[in-house]
Formats: structure tokens, sequence, C-alpha cells
């Protein structure tokens, strides 16, 4: 943080170098664009992977075992690995692409950004709902439903309540994971989508100004802070007036 302080001579001026970065329209946008795609790409994990946990869990049907295993197989792959696959896909040269006539080619936005970062992050939701799902006990759903419950009540009212904290700390850990994502991002080869890693990548690496990179990596790190701070509140209220 002390090099935030400084010029890129490595002289110390104060906050001057804070002033020029947060006062440069590009952060701004950077910051702002990365926020959206973290909270795109979280919302989009905790749909999906809640819809395929609760399916494994309550749907049983052969082969369920085996989807298991090959989500979690997506979670030790690396992370750039996903938006090559899709760009091979609906990349601007991709086969839907190429079948499409170019109408499908959305890989080079924030939609591919989001959808890489969906596919690759939705395992991190899968896998403690499934932890928590696990341990619901059944007879709860049985009562519900004798008692004339629907399947839609039963999940609302009876389920969700019971996995809460399990949700609460996957969309937390997905949020904090998408927030600080770079590998997916500068290999969907997205020009117009530039997030606070890709421009603290390209101050340090490319322009050597390590100054202004620090003060982003600082921003980094307190948005980062700030949304854990911020589930820890909103768990600890819960767990207050659910007490």
């Amino acid at each position: 943080m002390s090099r935030s302080f400084t010029d890129r001579d490595d002289r110390y001026v104060g906050t001057q170098t804070w002033a020029s970065a947060l006062g440069d329209p590009a952060v701004r946008r950077a910051i702002g664009q990365t926020v959206e795609i973290a909270v795109a790409s979280t919302i989009g994990c905790v749909v999906v992977g809640t819809f395929i946990a609760f399916v494994l869990s309550f749907v049983p049907f052969p082969g369920a075992g085996v989807i298991v295993r090959i989500i979690e197989a997506v979670v030790s792959l690396p992370s750039f690995l996903i938006p090559l696959a899709l760009g091979v896909m609906f990349g601007p040269v991709g086969v839907v692409s190429a079948v499409t006539g170019h109408r499908l080619a959305f890989m080079s936005s924030v939609t591919g950004v989001v959808l890489a970062e969906v596919a690759f992050y939705t395992p991190f939701v899968v896998r403690p709902l499934l932890a928590a799902f696990s341990q619901f006990p059944t007879a709860q759903i049985d009562v519900a439903s004798s008692l004339g419950a629907g399947p839609l009540r039963i999940a609302m009212r009876v389920i969700a309540p019971a996995v809460w904290p399990a949700l609460a700390a996957a969309a937390s850990l997905t949020f904090l994971l998408t927030l600080n994502e770079f590998g997916i991002v500068l290999f969907t080869g997205a020009k117009s989508v530039t997030t606070l890693p890709i421009l603290i990548y390209t101050k340090s690496i490319v322009g050597s100004d390590f100054a202004t990179a620090a003060v982003l990596a600082t921003v980094q790190l307190f948005l980062s802070l700030g949304a854990y701070l911020l589930y820890r509140t909103v768990v600890r209220r819960f767990d207050t007036t659910g007490g």
C-alpha cells in the first residue's frame, strides 16, 4: 500500500497518485465494470447452481453421481480453459458464429465474460448446497407435502431457510472470486471489457506504472474486504432474527 503514495519514479507524493488514478474516467469505468460482472456472474451462478444442486439432491436419476464428479472436476481445471472452449463455439470465428452468420458471436463482450465465469464458478455453489441438502431431514418434506404444500412452496418455505447459510457462503465466495478474476477476462479476448485486475496488469506489467497499479490493487482489496464484511453482517443479522 505504501507504493500507492509514490509516483512512477518511487518518490513520495502523498495522495497525488490516488487523486490522479481515481480521477481517471477509465479507472472509474473499470471499477464499475468489475462490480457489474461480479454481480451478474454471482447471480447466474446462484440461480444455475441452486437448480442443479436441487435436482441432484431431490430428483434422483441414473448418472447423478457421474454428473457430480464432472462438476467437481471443473473446479480443478485452469479457469482460462473455459473461455477458450466457449470461444471455439461462440467466438467471432466460432462454430455457432459461422453457422448463424455471426449473429451469436457474443464472447468478445460482457455477456461472454459473464457466461464464462458462470460456467466455471457454478460448481462453487453446487458443492456447498449438495452438502447442505444431504443433511436436510426429508421427513419435513413429507410432512409439508401431506399438509397440501406444493413443490414450489416446499422449496421456498421449508428447504430454503434451512440451506440459507450454505447459499449465502457460496454466493459470497463466488462474488469474491469473480470480483478478482483475471484469467477468464483476459482469455475471453473482450477488448471492450476492462476490469480492475486487467487494469492492474496493464498499468504494472505493460506500462511499468507501479504506483498507479498499487492504488488500483488497494481499491481491489477494499472492494473484497467490503464484500466479505457485508456477507458477515447479513449472515449475523439472519442468525439473530432467526434465533
